[in-house]
């Protein structure tokens, strides 16, 4: 007796021991999740990507929009900006003085995903703004996504920011049945980056079974909760100048379809999106590239400077 009480505390730590293993072991965690927190291969740069992104201007692409809504398609427009920007890692904002920001300053290249249509009598506003690091190795998720929905019913808004383990969420909207949440998901590959890291680096793309956080401007359009989703992802050639990056969502029954160049700069030409609209009848959105330009558009707010819209063939 004398020696069991010896080993007794031993015993006691054996077992401890045994099932913090055995709940590290039984975490279910999808691995592949880690495919946008640990790159399987480091990603290099294109030899052009400083001549392109770092003259202190940004690319304006404008699209032809025909937009699935209320069982219907409608005709707008769709324009993406891409710019670099000096990002504060910790704060997650636009840093003001980024030489005294130290190891706290990341540049990303920051996307602003607009689209404008009219649905009968009232109009559509939507945008996504999303942050996502240059240098992918060190920073392999983004920082910060945002998005608002604007029309005459009233405006929702949603904004994710990155955390240690996860996304913290904040949504907002008129909806009763949607109110306003605070919640976290567990981090993962996002589905709006998917646009940045196809101009910074098509070859940090994952394809197969992958979990992915949707569109926040789909989740608002759909009304359906911002969750962790299945996809089936992949990445095609088309000819010996185009490629295609797919999703499909089985569960959302949606499927995405980014049509991009090959050769840098990796020019986003197009993209169609499908999915059920109302009484589970399947539309496609359609966006097909119209013109592209580079400028530095904070600085053309004129009068005169309204023939740069005309350039893009933007009326409104």
């Amino acid at each position: 007796m004398r020696n069991l009480k010896s080993i007794l505390p031993f015993l006691l730590l054996i077992g401890f021991l045994a099932v913090v293993v055995a709940l590290i072991l039984k975490d279910e965690t999808p691995k592949d999740i880690q495919i946008a927190s640990t790159p399987q291969q480091n990603i290099s740069l294109d030899s052009d990507f400083g001549n392109y992104w770092y003259k202190g201007e940004a690319e304006l692409a404008s699209y032809d929009l025909e937009q699935s809504r209320y069982g219907e398609i409608h005709s707008g427009d769709a324009v993406l900006v891409f710019v670099t920007e000096p990002f504060s890692a910790s704060k997650q904002v636009k840093l003001d003085n980024p030489d005294n920001a130290g190891n706290d300053k990341v540049d990303v290249l920051k996307l602003n995903f607009t689209k404008k249509f009219n649905t009968g009598i009232y109009p559509y506003s939507i945008m996504t703004s999303s942050f996502t690091p240059i240098q992918i190795n060190q920073h392999p998720n983004s920082f910060k996504i945002t998005t608002s929905v604007q029309e005459w019913c009233g405006h929702t808004f949603t904004q994710l920011n990155l955390e240690a383990q996860s996304y913290k969420v904040q949504s907002i909207s008129y909806f009763e049945s949607e109110g306003d949440k605070t919640f976290k998901l567990q981090k993962a590959l996002l589905e709006d980056e998917l646009w940045s890291r196809i101009r910074i680096s098509p070859e940090s793309l994952p394809i197969g079974e992958l979990s992915i956080i949707p569109s926040t401007m789909v989740s608002h359009l759909i009304h359906h909760p911002l969750k962790v989703e299945k996809a089936k992802v992949s990445l095609e050639k088309i000819n010996e100048k185009e490629q295609t990056y797919t999703l499909f969502y089985p569960e959302l029954d949606r499927r995405l379809v980014i049509r991009f160049e090959t050769a840098f700069p990796h020019k986003i030409l197009g993209w169609e999106e499908t999915y059920p609209s109302i009484g589970g009848k399947k539309l496609t959105t359609k966006a097909t590239l119209k013109a592209i330009l580079k400028t530095d558009y904070w600085n053309k707010n004129s009068k005169a400077d309204s023939t740069y819209r005309e350039k893009l063939g933007l009326s409104q």
